[in-house]
């Protein structure tokens, strides 16, 4: 699928799928706003008045003056000085993004940047030219300058770039597409290096993630609620009308739709349980929580998305340059912290799910999951494999956003810390797939132990797309290559689309 890019307009369906690898097609080059701010610079600089950035040092040196005759070697220097990064490179995804962000950005009409150089990215992401851009090194204020100014030296012929996999010098890369480097004008390189588009596209990942496995785990929760014989009572909607909140709601629903027609729930209606665990009783609270929190963090990230971050800001009608903060990410940490916190307790549930199911005290089911414990271990230590990946995504998930180091002398005394927020969030999530996909073998195992009786259609889907690639567990056997397949389910987002799309909320319904 292709996504053109549209400044101010872009929807978080569009963000999604060119976080999937969809093409982009992009005339923002082309918008006649592009071309009157890079026009008012010029015109700012002929009147001779120090402008932060364009005749101007950076940071701490704002008041240092620097001649019109190094203004271009001044840009230079910014992407060359501030591609200081660290680490591991960042995922293709997140780089694509990166620069989809950058040119909706830029393609406003404030940044004071030229059409040729929009046009590069453009050309750049039409070629599959990805800049090799370390992880670390930014701290969400002034932007994120190391990533970025590593995104925009490829622009100029320096660092590596990626093509179809292989990384080389920048410079060979754009020659394979008949590309030339950029010799920057006033303001590019500071355009190009401020903002938020590093934290913005790895928030982004980490919410598209989030939602992915929220979705797969309404599933299996269902499974593991009626593989322990647990009530539907809780799902009643007259109990979640009654407190309001619209994700609780929209999840109570999801479970009650997921598990009507349940031939194993019929069969103990007039049981002797009264009330069932929170983990199966309280779904709806939590994961009706976690629905809120992502969707507001969606929100949050949606207007970044389109806004510009950059400064100083061009404001071509009245040939002003006006200095503010808007690359203080601020707003990305927070976005990023919401996810992190709903992440962790996705995560927290489910493993106490699994916990229920392997004890016979609570699921009425063989110890462990096994049909012949003692033998067997059966479930024993994938769910303290669970319990060690809940354990390290709590440790992952203090909110980022509280922390706060100066930098640049002082001059940037307070900064957001958006980017490793941001970035924490793929390994977290990664976590909260390998114990959603845990508790997905245990569910169906605990179904598999029931008998004859079957569950509700969509969850029978459920059980049957997994037992078309990991068997029953009769006795014990090398167990890793169970998890990783059962993953592969919910991080593909097979498991949702074997099931009716009405039955699970989406993040922007």
């Amino acid at each position: 699928m292709t996504t053109a890019l549209i400044p101010g307009e872009m929807k978080l369906s569009c963000w999604r799928e060119i976080g999937r690898g969809g093409s982009v097609a992009s005339n923002v080059s082309k918008l006649p706003g592009v071309a009157r701010s890079a026009e008012a610079v010029v015109a700012m600089i002929r009147k001779g008045n120090p402008i932060y950035g364009i005749n101007t040092g950076f940071g701490r040196l704002a008041s240092v003056r620097v001649p019109d005759s190094d203004l271009a070697q001044l840009q230079q220097n910014i992407v060359l000085s501030h591609a200081a990064g660290v680490g591991e490179a960042a995922p293709a995804p997140v780089v694509r993004l990166m620069m989809a962000l950058k040119l909706v950005a830029l393609g406003r009409g404030a940044s004071g940047v030229w059409p040729e150089t929009l046009e590069l990215i453009e050309r750049m992401l039409a070629h599959d030219i990805l800049p090799v851009v370390p992880q670390q090194g930014s701290v969400g204020a002034s932007g994120d300058l190391a990533p970025l100014a590593h995104l925009a030296a490829v622009m100029i012929g320096s660092g590596e770039a990626e093509v179809a996999g292989l990384r080389m010098p920048a410079s060979h890369a754009l020659a394979k597409a008949n590309l030339s480097p950029l010799t920057l004008r006033p303001k590019e390189g500071l355009a190009l290096v401020n903002g938020t588009q590093f934290s913005t596209a790895q928030a982004l990942m980490g919410l598209f993630a989030a939602e992915n496995a929220f979705r797969a785990s309404l599933v299996i929760g269902a499974m593991s609620t009626d593989a322990a014989r647990g009530s539907t009572e809780p799902f009643d909607p007259r109990i979640h009308a009654l407190r309001g909140h619209a994700g609780q709601i929209a999840v109570a629903r999801s479970i009650l739709s997921l598990m009507k027609g349940s031939e194993i729930r019929d069969s103990h209606r007039s049981c002797f349980k009264v009330q069932d665990p929170y983990s199966l009783r309280c779904q709806p609270q939590v994961m009706g929580a976690v629905l809120d929190v992502i969707r507001q963090a969606a929100r949050t990230l949606e207007i970044e998305a389109n806004g510009v971050s950059d400064n100083p800001l061009i404001f071509p009608d009245s040939e002003e340059a006006l200095s503010g903060g808007n690359f203080h990410a601020e707003p990305v940490a927070f976005a990023a912290d919401m996810i992190a916190l709903a992440v962790c307790e996705m995560g927290s549930i489910s493993e106490r799910r699994i916990a229920l199911l392997i004890d016979p005290q609570w699921s009425g089911l063989p110890a462990f999951l096994t049909p012949k414990p003692g033998l067997n271990s059966g479930f024993m230590v994938p769910q303290v494999t669970a319990a060690a990946l809940v354990a390290e995504n709590r440790q992952r998930a203090f909110p980022a956003s509280v922390d706060s180091i100066p930098t640049s002398a002082n001059q940037e005394d307070h900064v957001s810390m958006s980017a490793h927020g941001a970035r924490r969030l793929n390994a977290m999530c990664e976590n909260l797939v390998q114990i959603v996909a845990i508790e997905y073998l245990a569910a169906a195992q605990g179904m598999d132990l029931i008998g004859k009786l079957r569950s509700s259609e969509p969850l029978e889907r459920a059980r049957h797309l997994l037992r078309t690639k990991v068997p029953m567990l009769t006795e014990d056997r090398f167990f890793a290559p169970d998890i990783e397949a059962a993953a592969t389910l919910v991080r593909s987002g097979a498991l949702i689309d074997a099931l009716p799309s009405q039955f699970i909320p989406k993040i922007d319904d």
